[in-house]
């Protein structure tokens, strides 16, 4: 059991102002895996003074020192990195073959990218007699969720220090142990004091402190859309940047010229990654009426071959929900679905057969599902998949931008040109085509309810930077 008891403010490991703690327990074993200290707002206000003071030497840094101590960090998670997998397939729930890839591979990714982009001066444009500079934000305050728990953490996190911004880092209350392994590296790196605070707590303290505090200049938020409501209401009082990753409906449009087994048996695969607990998950797969029978018995098929168990199995694709509050939550959906009038053709709320222990939900599909369904228009957040008819190809776009959320999306067509016409008319931040594969450097962020900003790459770096115009 790993067992933290000091926050990290201003380049040290310190006591925290409180005593209250925060458990932190293992989804198979259902028993405590950790335990790390809960911040107060006096802890916030500490470590938001540690960062101004921080921010006044590193926004002055030379953008390829600052690449270097990027690159030093991005070395020091790729060396941890069995170690970081480890711990968040404890703490998460998530099989170890995937976290090694997922959870700390990435973030490795992700931190060297920012290496990269660090090494050069943001670009500076010359408009008639007026220059135009860019220069860091200033103090950003980051609160993170707890389904990629480092990887979100990273996303924030890397392009900040490129940028030449300073933070206070609020990991969500479930999967906090990550955090403190990257709070290690970044006590071993060349960091002035002050860049990297990590402050876990709850929202409620915590959180509300940073979005309220009027010297956090932006705050980046990832989580649910009622949530980051009442983040972007706070921070409204003293008009601080707000960058918000929320919620998401994502449909995946398969048309009637798609390689139906390929399609549907990835899309299915997608839904049971991480438990459904993806907000960019594909919930909504969206098949042609005529072919729905053949497209549900794939469905069925494919989920019968998904393997459930324990995280520590390499054989494992799918395995607990991260709590049992998360389970109650998918199970009410599940049966809210049944309730609602559509056909359940898989799984179902019953604890799976064999799976006594841990926080499972068994992979479950519906079809005869009706875009207007609770099922249809809410994230579960769980290993639940909605099959929709559709008639036409307008029908269809129809459907897949029918709702409140605009994360994610895929389309499937034997004609490339096709697909990319149905991926242009949806209202979403990224589309897959054809099974196009995630890229870690191009821009992620959603359309409508699901955020406004965008993470990774060169356009995330863009939300740590300010625009002056020097008149000449």
């Amino acid at each position: 059991m790993k067992i933290y008891d000091r926050l990290f403010i201003n380049g040290q490991w310190v006591t925290p102002s409180g005593a209250d703690t925060i458990d932190v327990v293992d989804p198979f074993k259902e028993e405590l895996c950790g335990r790390v200290p809960a911040g107060t707002r006096q802890d916030v206000d500490t470590a938001v003074q540690a960062a101004r003071n921080g921010f006044a030497v590193w926004s002055r840094v030379a953008h390829r020192e600052r690449a270097a101590v990027i690159e030093e960090i991005a070395r020091k998670l790729e060396a941890r990195s069995d170690e970081i997998a480890q711990t968040v397939s404890t703490e998460l729930g998530m099989p170890i073959s995937f976290s090694k890839a997922i959870q700390a591979g990435l973030p490795a990714t992700v931190m060297a990218s920012y290496a990269t982009l660090a090494a050069e001066a943001p670009a500076e444009e010359q408009i008639g007699h007026s220059r135009v500079l860019r220069e860091p934000v200033g103090v950003c305050a980051f609160i993170t969720p707890w389904n990629f728990p480092l990887h979100q953490i990273v996303g924030k996190v890397a392009p900040a220090l490129a940028a030449g911004c300073t933070m206070i880092v609020k990991p969500s209350s479930q999967t906090p142990l990550n955090a403190f392994i990257l709070a290690e590296i970044m006590a071993e790196v060349r960091l002035p004091p002050g860049v990297f605070n990590l402050v876990p707590g709850s929202g409620r303290e915590v959180g509300e402190a940073l979005a309220r505090h009027p010297e956090v200049d932006l705050i980046s938020f990832t989580g649910s859309t009622r949530a980051g409501r009442r983040i972007a209401e706070l921070a409204a009082q003293s008009i601080k940047r707000v960058t918000l990753e929320l919620g998401g409906k994502s449909a995946n449009v398969i048309l009637d010229d798609a390689d139906l087994k390929r399609a549907i048996s990835q899309g299915v695969r997608d839904i049971c990654l991480n438990s459904g607990q993806v907000c960019s998950a594909l919930s909504r797969m969206l098949v042609p009426a005529h072919r729905q029978a053949e497209a549900v018995a794939i469905a069925k098929q494919t989920a019968e071959k998904i393997a459930i168990g324990r995280p520590d199995d390499p054989n494992t694709y799918m395995g607990p929900l991260v709590s049992e509050a998360q389970r109650r939550k998918v199970r009410g959906y599940i049966n809210k679905g049944i309730e609602e009038g559509a056909t359940l053709v898989y799984g179902g709320p019953e604890v799976p057969a064999g799976l006594p222990r841990g926080y499972f939900v068994a992979p479950t599909l519906f079809s005869d599902v009706s875009s207007r369904m609770a099922i249809a228009q809410e994230e579960i957040f769980g290993p639940v998949l909605c099959i929709i008819p559709y008639e036409d190809e307008d029908e269809a776009v129809r459907i897949a931008n029918d709702t409140v959320y605009g994360l994610s999306g895929a389309v499937w067509s034997s004609n490339p040109e096709r697909a990319e016409r149905v991926a242009r008319r949806m209202r979403t931040g990224q589309v897959m085509i054809n099974g196009g594969k995630f890229n870690p450097l191009a821009p992620f962020g959603g359309y409508k309810q699901s955020g406004r900003g965008r993470e990774l790459g060169k356009y995330g770096l863009e939300e740590y930077l300010e625009i002056k115009s020097l008149q000449l």
